[in-house]
């Protein structure tokens, strides 16, 4: 590819590129007919709380094929560390076998985990119920037991924002019940350390859920990611091109994906387009968001520009797509040098 302009100047080496704060949860994966879930009162396609009533009897009814430490930022973390990187992680988990298991394999996946662990009576670890209908789809049933109650003060205490390049996290974190003190103080510490913050919409439900919220919120990051229904949902659009113009901004870098229509990025000095990576079968689309933003957030954080930024982002994200789960199960490093992307 030829030399492109940086997607952002470079910076100053720090301990980590990316520091990820999100929603720490073990999904629980399951295939079921779009009938069944529908059945269950979830929303196909999207993600639905619920309580531990609920969420007991989803794996009643659907069982659980393969659990593994998740959350769609922790997802971008190991995805950052599988390309060779330097994540780490913050979140709340319970002092439970659920926890320890969230801890050791996100430490295993080379992500350092930073951990608020929380005791007590109704302190369990959160759990996502993933479940992969026959359209490759994924709708999400989440618990959040004590995911949710990640801390400002644990945040400001652990002084990671000041050892990452950036700074990401997604829509989901708005659901937390501390989530105002917890997004002030991400971007404060973000300015105060010069660290870039970058921001996933998660999908259109929580783009319905806070509306207002994600629209202050996006004039104030320096990356924003969503997919198609996603940016037309947070700009009232009818149409892409709508939703582009609405996403323009001269300090702000937007990343739109399309699915198999590739994606676009939008910067100050125009839009770029990029085809997705064809794969042979589509097995689950879990964790091809959570992936791209990898890609791009490690491209990024070495001074690559849009192009083949976003080129890595649909090279993990095929990769993804072409599995159960969201967890990367090819050798990434190896496959981005075989894309000519390394």
């Amino acid at each position: 590819m030829d030399q492109e302009t940086p997607l952002f100047p470079p910076a100053a080496a720090r301990p980590h590129d990316v520091l990820c704060v999100g929603t720490a949860l073990v999904d629980l994966l399951a295939h079921a007919s779009v009938e069944a879930v529908a059945a269950l009162g979830l929303n196909p396609g999207g993600m639905t709380l619920v309580d531990d009533q609920a969420a007991t009897a989803i794996r009643a009814a659907l069982g659980i094929e393969r659990a593994v430490s998740g959350g769609t930022v922790a997802n971008t973390a190991a995805g950052i560390a599988a390309l060779g990187g330097s994540p780490a992680y913050l979140g709340a988990v319970g002092a439970d076998e659920l926890g320890a298991r969230f801890a050791t394999d996100l430490e295993e996946a080379g992500v350092r985990a930073v951990l608020e662990v929380r005791e007590g009576q109704g302190s369990g670890s959160g759990a996502c119920h993933v479940i992969v209908t026959p359209d490759a789809q994924r709708t999400m049933a989440t618990n959040l037991g004590v995911s949710g109650q990640l801390s400002a003060r644990f945040v400001a205490e652990s002084g990671l924002v000041a050892e990452a390049r950036f700074v990401y996290f997604d829509g989901y974190l708005l659901d937390f019940p501390d989530a105002s003190a917890l997004v002030t103080t991400l971007l404060e510490e973000a300015r105060g350390a010069e660290s870039r913050v970058a921001f996933g919409l998660a999908d259109p439900f929580a783009v319905g859920r806070h509306l207002e919220t994600m629209r202050t919120l996006v004039g104030e990051v320096d990356l924003v990611f969503c997919n198609e229904e996603e940016a037309m949902a947070l700009s009232g659009a009818a149409a892409l091109p709508e939703a582009l113009d609405f996403l323009t901004h001269p300090e702000r870098v937007s990343v739109v994906t399309r699915g198999p229509l590739g994606a676009v990025v939008v910067t100050a000095q125009g839009r770029v387009e990029v085809d997705a990576v064809p794969v042979p079968e589509v097995r689950d689309v879990t964790g091809a968001g959570d992936l791209f933003a990898a890609g791009v957030l490690f491209a990024a954080a070495r001074g690559d520009g849009p192009r083949r930024a976003a080129a890595l982002g649909a090279t993990l994200a095929a990769e993804a797509i072409s599995h159960l789960g969201a967890r990367p199960e090819a050798d990434l490093a190896d496959l981005v040098t075989r894309a000519d992307l390394a």
